[in-house]
């Protein structure tokens, strides 16, 4: 409607121009030093809209002239960045179909044609990366710009990708250069620590990522075992180091299998064994663990008739556990209680045969001059330990050369 009434009106003003011109007698007389000019009005007005319109023909032929070289340059840019928008986004496409060649070269060209150039440049490096052409990814990473702006980009993308190839040194040389770490960029930190057993760095940075809701409950509490056990372990080359280490657990951690089995270990390595039984006991009455209970019978003195007693105060709640069977016979044992060691080591065998429990009756056999039994024993406990083997190996052998 807009169009019709100005064709309307345009109509409207030429017949009215017409019919003044037709009832208009008017002249305009021009005067010069010796002629005189006589026009009439209408061709006056003609003639002056004409030059009028001539002029401004000629002013507008003019610009363009002078902005030609301008527009050309206009029209290559639209060009060249229509150009580099096609191949970046048949780069990305690529790339998420994984056809990595297609897309490295995608992505390069869109570099080359300075469209986003900086993911144009990290997609091309993940491409270079996937198919682990490692000097090509660093030349894409290398390339980008040095900006504020993409500095995070390259910088998080970089330690990725040398994560990835397990260059795990180089990615925390690269993630230290990065300021106000976001979620992303800790849990790269936190696997290349766990990688590097920077055990004291994995365990610093647990309390950020809880804050951040990063892991699960469960996952966290796993990371906190795992790396308080083997700071734990750390420390066992020093009894004041380890001591100051224990005391800093948190105490829901003290009694932990796992940490207290560190803890254990630990401190019977540097000669404490009545500190890592103290340990052994406070964890096994808050939770029950076999793996731990044959570390009581580890790093024994001269008397060890109290931890027999307590050892046999878990016996009721425990009958059918072979591994307190096991350390109870050692215990006897070592107390030179033979009879009871042996009963002892007899029963964990009911319960599970083991290797262990062969051992340690060949042992006791030999020292009471049972040779036969002693030699029954060992044979036993050789086939058992030939049949755990197969069956971690699969019954593979490796070839003797």
């Amino acid at each position: 409607m807009k169009t019709f009434f100005w064709v309307l009106g345009l109509f409207a003003l030429a017949v009215g121009l017409v019919v003044a011109a037709r009832y208009n007698s008017a002249y305009v007389l021009i005067v010069l030093s010796h002629h005189r000019i006589e026009l009439s009005l209408n061709f006056a007005v003609a003639l002056l809209g004409g030059i009028f319109i001539a002029l401004y023909l000629a002013v507008r032929a003019i610009v363009a002239a002078l902005r030609l070289p301008t527009e050309v340059k206009r029209f290559h840019e639209r060009k060249r960045h229509e150009r580099g928008s096609a191949a970046f986004m048949e780069g990305v496409q690529a790339y998420l179909e994984g056809r990595y060649g297609r897309a490295e070269r995608a992505a390069a060209q869109a570099f080359a044609l300075d469209h986003a150039k900086a993911l144009s440049a990290v997609i091309a490096a993940r491409c270079a990366h996937e198919m682990r052409a490692f000097d090509a990814r660093d030349r894409h990473l290398a390339g980008m710009d040095e900006e504020a702006s993409t500095e995070y980009l390259r910088r998080i993308t970089q330690a990725e990708l040398l994560l990835d190839e397990r260059r795990y040194l180089d990615a925390l040389a690269v993630l230290e250069q990065i300021k106000d770490k976001h979620t992303a960029a800790l849990r790269l930190e936190l696997k290349a620590h766990q990688l590097a057993r920077n055990w004291d760095r994995v365990e610093a940075l647990l309390p950020q990522l809880d804050r951040r809701n990063v892991y699960d409950p469960v996952a966290l509490a796993q990371l906190r075992r795992t790396a308080t056990a083997e700071v734990l372990k750390r420390r066992a080359l020093d009894m004041q180091r380890l001591r100051e280490a224990w005391q800093k657990v948190p105490a829901e951690l003290k009694s932990d299998g796992l940490v207290a089995r560190a803890a254990a270990e630990s401190f019977i390595q540097l000669g404490a064994g009545a500190e890592a039984h103290r340990i052994i006991e406070n964890s096994l009455e808050s939770h029950w663990d076999s793996q731990l209970v044959p570390l009581y019978a580890e790093g024994l003195d001269e008397n060890t008739v109290e931890q027999i007693q307590k050892a046999e105060a878990w016996l009721p709640s425990h009958t059918r556990d072979a591994a307190l069977l096991l350390t109870l016979g050692r215990l006897c044992a070592h107390e030179s209680l033979w009879g009871k060691a042996k009963s002892y080591f007899e029963a964990s065998l009911a319960v599970e045969s083991s290797h262990s429990a062969h051992l340690e009756l060949a042992r006791l056999a030999r020292s009471t001059g049972k040779e036969d039994d002693a030699g029954r024993h060992s044979e036993a406990a050789m086939h058992l330990a030939l049949a755990q083997l197969e069956e971690v190996t699969g019954g593979r052998r490796r070839r003797l050369l």
